[in-house]
């Protein structure tokens, strides 16, 4: 099985390290192509008004001077053209990509360019316990446990044009409740923070924060589930098309 890793917190992310000794369990036929630096945030952006610039840092290992979309793209094209993978996976995320984050998040977006392209593609995140803990999020639940969940979803039969959004609790790998498939959850909005600052020469700037805020109650969707400590598992699907609506806005236009 030929495999292609990616994610959105760059080449030398501490994630990437792990997701390659996990996609070494089930390959020894890897290639990596990652941004050269975080991409957090970035979504499903392309670029489109600079050069994107490929550098190779050793064997079947690139980084491109883009985002994870342009990575992904970059590798079908390009670098495996003439092997495609049979498997991307993106990740591991330092931080969950939960709820509305999916359509922000890099790493999502990179499995979403791959599932476009045909391909069996995951996005995985390790969730920290708080923020500002840098490089020392710990991945002990997605390194315990991130075989045994790869190993079951390479074997399921996705539909086309899908993905699956794989989330680790913040816990040790030992105290893990399980594996659960759940629906994507809903915040309620309002969870922007800005930090405002002034630069040397009077000007203000902002910092974006993302503060954690209470999520809609109702059924159990990731939000919940990893609460319990439960490692999330979520099919995404490609087509944003809310269907419920189709009738009533054709008959707004007739």
């Amino acid at each position: 099985m030929r495999i292609l890793l990616t994610n959105d917190d760059g080449i030398h992310a501490p994630g990437l390290a792990v997701l390659e000794k996990l996609a070494r369990t089930l390959s020894d036929d890897i290639t990596v192509v990652a941004p050269i630096s975080e991409q957090s945030g970035k979504g499903r952006s392309l670029t489109l008004t600079e050069p994107v610039r490929l550098r190779q840092f050793g064997e079947q290992r690139w980084a491109v001077t883009g985002t994870p979309t342009d990575a992904v793209m970059i590798a079908l094209a390009e670098i495996m053209k003439d092997a495609k993978p049979d498997l991307i996976l993106s990740g591991v995320n330092r931080g969950a990509n939960l709820a509305e984050d999916v359509s922000y998040s890099g790493t999502v977006a990179a499995a979403m360019e791959g599932a476009h392209a045909g391909i069996r593609s995951i996005a995985l995140s390790q969730r920290y316990a708080k923020g500002g803990q840098g490089d020392a999020v710990t991945f002990d639940a997605a390194e315990l446990w991130g075989e045994r969940v790869l190993r079951k979803l390479v074997g399921a039969p996705l539909a086309a044009n899908t993905l699956v959004n794989v989330n680790f609790p913040p816990i040790a790998g030992a105290a893990v409740s399980g594996v659960r498939a759940v629906a994507q959850g809903m915040r309620d909005y309002g969870r922007l923070q800005l930090d405002r600052r002034t630069d040397p020469r009077g000007y203000d700037y902002f910092w974006l924060r993302l503060g954690q805020i209470a999520h809609i109650p109702g059924a159990a969707t990731d939000l919940e589930a990893i609460e319990q400590g439960y490692i999330t598992v979520t099919p995404l699907h490609l087509d944003l098309t809310h269907r419920a609506s189709l009738g009533m806005l054709t008959d707004v236009f007739r």
